[in-house]
């Protein structure tokens, strides 16, 4: 009998939730569709995972033993997924690099060059995370090394070396009140609606959102993105606006947004970001050195 890690994904959920309804929502499925899962895995085993009521879900005695052995069982089912990709990467030179947005600004297509240079059989494969996953797929050893904005969640745990800083600016809509303002005093923004990253990223989120600088006043979310023609669309349809690094104007024009400096927030820096098991990898210290080769200087 073969039962496919999705059940016990879906199993995981409804346990952890109580709730079918929860649970389909929080894998973005129907509940029919859960509910039928749930069933067939119920049938592969022969055993009741669940009593069934209006209050919820319970497990019941197979169930919890079920729950008790299954979050381990995906971690190593994922470990050795990762640990199977990472080799198949290094048999194809390829080393994978995550990055947000504009990775590093202009630096980027620099170190890839002088990587290329360095190690001319090896290949760096650009890979862009949405925003829900600020370390771009570093966390989870998805990729080699990030370009990454600092501070990101997790960043104590990870090497970190600072490429570039550069001034905070604010999206608006082309109509917006303040549009033609030559320079904007964040204090001025308090009480507009930001368009912000998903609320699962934490601290991510607040330091987009300047909470840090509101005085302790309460943050208007209008609207929540992931990706950047997303984020521009809400901005533009007046959903609300958005804190940006300065090299948005250049990488992200777009007709019916404008960017403006803002006073009142601090800058953000951009970095090179790696694991510390990668600190003996020469691979990756070669493009960590590539980096730092290409950073300007102070």
């Amino acid at each position: 009998m073969d039962v496919d890690t999705r059940l016990l994904r879906y199993f995981a959920a409804v346990a952890q939730e109580g709730s079918l309804t929860r649970a389909a929502e929080r894998l973005y499925v129907s509940q029919p569709a859960l509910t039928k899962q749930i069933r067939h895995l119920e049938a592969l085993l022969d055993v009741r995972l669940f009593t069934r009521s209006k209050s919820g879900m319970a497990l019941t005695e197979p169930g919890r033993a079920l729950a008790a052995g299954v979050p381990g069982l995906l971690a190593d089912w994922e470990r050795m997924r990762r640990e199977t990709r990472n080799a198949a990467a290094r048999a194809a030179r390829v080393l994978r690099v995550g990055f947000l947005a504009s990775a590093a600004n202009e630096l980027t297509p620099r170190i890839t060059a002088a990587f290329h240079e360095r190690r001319p059989d090896w290949r760096v494969e650009m890979r862009q995370a949405p925003w829900s996953d600020p370390t771009a797929g570093l966390a989870a050893g998805d990729v080699d090394a990030a370009l990454l904005r600092l501070p990101f969640p997790g960043q104590e745990r990870m090497r970190t070396e600072v490429l570039l800083s550069e001034a905070r600016w604010i999206v608006l809509p082309a109509g917006h009140r303040l549009a033609d303002r030559d320079e904007i005093p964040f204090r001025e923004l308090w009480d507009e609606p930001f368009v912000a990253a998903p609320g699962e990223t934490g601290a991510w989120q607040e330091y987009w959102l300047a909470v840090d600088a509101r005085e302790g006043r309460p943050v208007r979310i209008g609207a929540v993105t992931e990706h950047p023609d997303d984020w521009l669309t809400a901005i533009a349809n007046g959903y609300g606006i958005a804190l940006a690094p300065e090299s948005a104007a250049r990488f992200y024009p777009r007709p019916g947004v404008v960017y403006r400096p803002v006073t009142g927030v601090a800058p953000t820096s951009v970095g090179v970001a790696w694991p510390p098991a990668a600190d003996a990898d020469p691979l990756v210290q070669d493009f960590v050195a590539c980096c730092l080769g290409q950073r300007p200087a102070r």
